[in-house]
């Protein structure tokens, strides 16, 4: 049963209300629950499911679908999960868990937002190997009578791009229910829409003692000595001292909170690498806080360390966790009280998201000493600025268009190969495989409930004599120690890994460890994920038991799921192909000034030098229309299929032109090697090229270098390359 505060009974009724009056009207409607951070949003809506699910006019007429940003709808799930746990009412489920490719009545599809949002690229609108896309979902669960509530989590951050707009719209939710600190669709709501608003005051967020009464920016700071130190130093100093003192007085409230300091550093682009040497050096020599001596943690995307595990909890040892952005959305640990920020400029803006990481009780409680009832931020920045969190950066980075004035159709076959990829990985189905040869041979009775503990040996009182020397060290013998929980989890992992074989542990690791937590559960009721589920899996009286049951499960996954697929490793989708409406890129685009692009601005990454010679030299052609630069690896881009030794490809040429007198060419720039080895590619185009032209198409091109001043390209039924002979060369007039 779920422990709810009063105003997060309040609110959870008042929801459920408005929901449901907005069921009962004829049109669509959305209701916009407005909750402080750290409030428990993810636990009151929840709730409303529960009731909405447990309510005999609304249960068996709804399903859901809940979407969240980065990977929060996992976090989602699984916070949700441990909720229904007791009752079982309502259902969770990822696209694999579905049955019969619908939403079930009471069952809630977790999606992740990004996924939808690359528009050709995504969930609702790219086929995959079962059908399985989202729309075809949606469109199955409303074919058998129910209606579509949408949750969106954490909205400010998805719902407010025209593209987000469009994926709403063709879900077609019956309610949307909109869950943020600051909401976005209230701002666009339109009026022919039914809109209804919760609200949770921040007041009563407090008065119920869940989330900190105030930020104190560098306290104290006008009484410092600053002597010879550097800002950093006194940033830093400050903020230990004041982690210390906290420490203290969590001791003294008769608490084993250990508070965690958070620092967060600059972006790549600003100097990440130099910063964070700066910092940890620091650390260490000021302060005695390394990983070593388990004080530090480090969360980047390029450097995650073995001291991680376990911060969210009040005694975890490490004092200091070092990160970027990343942390700053569904990272959940209430012990974190400061927060450090180092930025090269003189201002910066903070976020809603970022201060909220200091801003819950670790306790969800006052203390008597003030001072923790407060959170800390210590900053070298002369001028702070706070504001609302409109982050477009996880829906849209940069938007180029297609010019509308410019363009005519194409119509292009083009091809997009989809791979079958439980050849190599175990998917979900797997799961009931592995459950079924358990129970068959039956795995629960042969398990021994209380296993050895799981050690490693070490070398006890060794001697090494010669360094020079080759040998074994001698040693008057070993010491088994019982391994960490962290240790527990890597050699669960590697055990997991290696039991994959020979499918990708990759692709497979997690449905393995799903079949294990889910049998462990069901048969002696252990935590999934937990460490008494992995030591039991790895205990030495146990462990062979698992592996005759994993491999017996692969052999019948591949009888009944492998043997089942089409021998044939890809197979090709044909769609009529134009130059995209709208393309999206990543902040690792740049723009570049071009004149006859179709596409404006024109972004581009790692461009080589004799694409960036044609660009320029199409820009100056008084022959042509409009040029494409095309893309590769998506059914967005333009492709033709080709033959690589028996295995079925897709080819990408780079450019797609069209000319003034109606003629289309497609064009790959190559030189040297590059054009070497092209031959299949090349014939595959001239195929190609050919077998349109039979159906009307004015379409010509070819393999193109730049030669002597001059753009050659082979249009040869056989394709060779020779730098001495451009004889079957033509030349491209521009």
């Amino acid at each position: 049963m779920i422990d709810l505060r009063d105003y997060q009974i309040k609110a959870v009724d008042e929801l459920k209300d408005k929901v449901i009056k907005l069921l009962r009207n004829s049109g669509k409607g959305i209701c916009i629950f407005k909750a402080p951070t750290g409030s428990g949003k993810t636990l009151m809506v929840s709730e409303v499911v529960r009731k909405l699910s447990s309510d005999q006019e609304t249960a068996s007429k709804l399903s859901y679908i809940w979407i969240s940003v980065r990977k929060l709808h996992e976090q989602s799930k699984d916070k949700l999960e441990k909720y229904y746990e007791d009752n079982r009412l309502v259902t969770c489920s990822y696209f694999e868990d579905l049955d019969n490719k619908q939403i079930g009545e009471k069952e809630i599809l977790f999606v992740n937002w990004e996924s939808l949002n690359k528009k050709d690229k995504n969930l609702l609108i790219r086929e995959n190997e079962q059908d399985n896309n989202l729309n075809s979902v949606v469109n199955n669960t409303k074919e058998d009578g129910r209606e579509i509530v949408l949750i969106i989590d954490e909205s400010h951050y998805a719902a407010g791009s025209e593209r987000s707009k469009e994926l709403i719209d063709i879900i077609n939710p019956k309610v949307t229910i909109e869950v943020s600190s600051t909401p976005k669709l209230m701002e666009n709501a339109s009026l022919e829409i039914s809109t209804e608003i919760v609200n949770v005051p921040l007041d009563d967020v407090k008065r119920e003692e869940m989330i900190k009464q105030e930020i104190a920016i560098n306290p104290e700071f006008l009484d410092i000595k600053v002597n010879n130190k550097t800002v950093d130093e006194i940033v830093l100093e400050q903020a230990i001292k004041k982690r210390t003192e906290l420490l203290n007085a969590y001791k003294k409230e008769g608490s084993n909170v250990n508070p965690l300091l958070l620092i967060q550093l600059p972006s790549q682009r600003e100097g990440l690498t130099d910063k964070k040497d700066v910092i940890v050096s620091l650390l260490k020599d000021k302060f005695g806080i390394t990983e070593k001596n388990g004080k530090l943690a480090i969360w980047l995307s390029e450097e995650k360390t073995s001291t991680l595990p376990n911060i969210e909890k009040n005694e975890n040892e490490v004092e200091v966790l070092i990160f970027k952005e990343a942390i700053a959305l569904g990272w959940d640990c209430p012990r974190a009280s400061i927060l450090v920020i180092f930025r090269e400029y003189s201002s910066f803006t903070f976020t809603i998201q970022t201060i909220g990481r200091i801003m819950r009780m670790p306790e969800l409680r006052y203390y008597k000493n003030e001072t923790l009832n407060e959170g800390y931020i210590f900053t070298n920045l002369a001028h702070i600025d706070l504001t609302k969190e409109y982050v477009k950066d996880y829906v849209t980075i940069y938007e180029s268009k297609r010019r509308s004035n410019l363009y005519t159709k194409l119509a292009l076959k083009s091809f997009y190969l989809k791979r079958q990829r439980e050849k190599t990985r175990l998917s979900s189905k797997f799961i009931d495989v592995f459950l079924n040869i358990a129970e068959r041979n039956g795995l629960k009775k042969k398990l021994t409930v209380r296993y050895s503990k799981v050690v490693d040996p070490v070398i006890a009182e060794g001697k090494l004599i010669n360094i020079d020397k080759e040998g074994e060290v001698k040693a008057k013998g070993d010491v088994n120690i019982e391994l960490s929980e962290l240790d527990v989890q890597k050699r669960f992992d590697g055990f997991v890994a290696l039991n994959c074989y020979p499918y990708a542990p990759y692709d497979s690791s997690d449905r393995l460890k799903t079949a294990l937590y889910t049998f462990l559960y069901s048969a002696f009721r252990l935590e999934k994920s937990g460490v008494k589920a992995q030591k039991m899996v790895l205990g030495k009286e146990n462990v062979q038991y698992f592996i005759d049951t994993i491999n017996l499960a692969k052999e019948e996954y591949k009888k009944k799921v492998v043997k089942s697929i089409s021998e044939k490793r890809e197979y090709q989708i044909e769609t009529s192909w134009e130059v995209p409406y709208l393309i999206r890129y990543s902040r690792n685009y740049e723009t570049l000034e071009t004149k006859k692009s179709i596409m404006k601005p024109f972004y581009i990454k790692g461009a080589s030098k004799p694409e960036l010679n044609f660009i320029k030299k199409l820009d100056g052609s008084k022959k042509i229309d409009w040029w494409y630069k095309n893309g590769e690896n998506e059914v967005t881009y333009f492709a033709v299929p080709y033959d690589d030794n028996g295995t079925p490809r897709t080819f990408y040429p780079d450019f797609i032109i069209k000319f003034k007198d109606e003629k289309v060419g497609i064009f790959d720039t190559k030189s040297g090697l590059t054009a070497d080895v092209a031959k299949p590619k090349a014939e595959a185009l001239q195929k190609y090229i050919k077998e349109e032209n039979a159906k009307d198409k004015k379409l010509f091109g070819g393999i193109i270098i730049g030669a002597s001043g001059s753009w050659r390209y082979n249009e040869e039924k056989n394709y060779d390359y020779n730098p001495n002979d451009l004889s079957k060369w033509k030349v491209l007039e521009l």
